[in-house]
């Protein structure tokens, strides 16, 4: 099954179910900062669409409200995201790397953890 296209308020209503697990549409809306809460009725038709989109399901009702569970996991959510971000780049990884660096959000840490990925990922390619 393909992974459905998020957008950005879809996004944040899964990080409350990946983060606090399954909950009703109120407390889905109360996890947002108070500033920036949408409206109950905002938050209710998007989880609608996400249940349409095979996103979040039914797990079980308690008196009238319905409990909702995230369906697609995080780490599946988030390559969607990375697989498109390269996508504006024609697969090209270099940009997003350039703009990492020169914006302070790669650190050497992370440079570290990648090429520890990377050999543990050419290990396995010479096994095959």
């Amino acid at each position: 099954m393909a992974l459905p296209k998020l957008t950005r308020l879809e996004l944040q209503i899964m990080d409350a179910l990946w983060t606090h697990g399954a909950s009703s549409v109120r407390e889905i809306q109360e996890r947002f900062p108070e500033k920036d809460r949408p409206a109950y009725t905002t938050v209710q038709t998007t989880v609608y669409r996400l249940e349409g989109k095979n996103a979040v399901r039914r797990a079980k009702k308690i008196s009238n409200a319905h409990i909702f569970e995230a369906v697609v996991t995080r780490n599946a959510a988030q390559h969607r995201l990375v697989d498109e971000l390269l996508g504006l780049f024609g697969g090209r990884t270099q940009p997003v790397m350039a703009h990492l660096i020169e914006s302070g959000k790669l650190t050497l840490d992370d440079v570290r953890e990648a090429e520890k990925a990377l050999r543990k990922l050419a290990k396995k390619e010479k096994l095959r």
